[in-house]
């Protein structure tokens, strides 16, 4: 990416120039997923669900620690510009914007009345943005917040026959508009909502044009709601066009199962969601069946919040995914 007319006089310029080197240093060139970008999620600076674990850290403050850890792009954050202002932050610091995240109220009879509203937008700003993917899931629901990590429980509150059609509508609506604007939908399975099971989302993905409604697979919420990464390319295959990576840390997760917890807003509390690499992610495994399938979507390295600084933790994402993506080049047992 150029950088804007006049940038090499001012402040940012070496801050650019060292973020493209850091970017030379850790990307791999030649392997099977060379050709993904790699980008990251603000909610680790200003957490989206609670807001006591906002810190309160601006936009260029983010976005400057973002393109010095060594992401080539972002998910839009609290706070940040829009339009051409935000295309300007973006490019002074040779990032891009890879996706925008709307989240769609919704009861047992499926997405609110305004969802659809909601959810165009935030198309609306990810078009302004000049953005790639819009990714879309349901919000933390009352009897699902409770329930998640347990969701498989017969007794769990689930989507009635109305609410599942609902849903199908409103995101094949919300398809087609995202189409039509040139951008990209997936929909992202979440812990906490009525779309968190393996088999809920299976019940989605049949029920769904795989043309509309595509899937960002977000490995941390995956593995959450039950089930395995790796299982989950293998069954959605090509319909999975966006990746969250995120780990989850064993200890956090076995005590939101047993109930010890009282939902997932205690387990991010408890930082359910760890730096990648330390957790109970099969990273080396997830990104072999993604390969398998010439994945090209945008790598998004996600930690819901953590307890170190926000860009100590983004680095070591950024480091031991370039590490899995190395030794994808290098291990002959890599590869499907």
């Amino acid at each position: 990416m150029t950088p804007a007319p006049g940038l090499a006089e001012t402040a940012v310029a070496p801050a650019v120039a060292r973020a493209r080197a850091l970017r030379r240093r850790l990307r791999v060139v030649d392997g099977p997923l060379a050709m993904s970008p790699i980008g990251t999620v603000p909610i680790l600076w200003n957490n989206v669900d609670i807001e006591e674990l906002r810190l309160g850290t601006d936009a260029a403050t983010i976005l400057d620690e973002i393109a010095r850890t060594g992401y080539d792009g972002t998910q839009l954050g609290i706070g940040f510009p829009e339009g051409d202002a935000l295309r300007t932050a973006l490019t002074e610091r040779d990032l891009r914007l890879a996706e925008v995240y709307a989240s769609l109220p919704a009861t047992t009879d499926g997405p609110s009345e305004d969802a659809l509203d909601l959810a165009l937008e935030r198309l609306r700003l990810l078009v302004a943005g000049g953005g790639d993917v819009l990714c879309v899931a349901l919000d933390l629901s009352p009897g699902r917040i409770e329930a998640a990590g347990r969701a498989d429980d017969p007794s769990t509150t689930r989507l009635t026959a109305a609410g599942w059609s609902r849903l199908v509508g409103v995101l094949q609506d919300l398809g087609r508009a995202t189409l039509d604007a040139g951008a990209r939908l997936a929909f992202h399975p979440h812990a906490g909502t009525f779309v968190e099971t393996p088999e809920e989302v299976a019940r989605l993905m049949a029920a769904t044009d795989p043309g509309l409604v595509p899937l960002c697979l977000d490995v941390g919420h995956w593995l959450v709601g039950g089930g395995d990464p790796v299982a989950a390319i293998d069954a959605f295959g090509e319909r999975v066009t966006h990746v969250h990576l995120k780990d989850v840390d064993r200890e956090v997760l076995g005590r939101l199962r047993d109930g010890e917890l009282g939902g997932f807003t205690a387990a991010i509390r408890s930082r359910l969601f760890t730096e990648l690499g330390s957790g109970i992610l099969d990273l080396d495994g997830f990104l072999d069946a993604l390969a398998a399938y010439s994945y090209r979507g945008w790598l998004m390295v996600e930690q819901d919040s953590g307890w170190p600084p926000p860009s100590e933790s983004a680095a070591i994402g950024r480091r031991v995914l370039a590490a899995a993506l190395r030794r994808m080049t290098t291990a002959p047992e890599h590869g499907r």
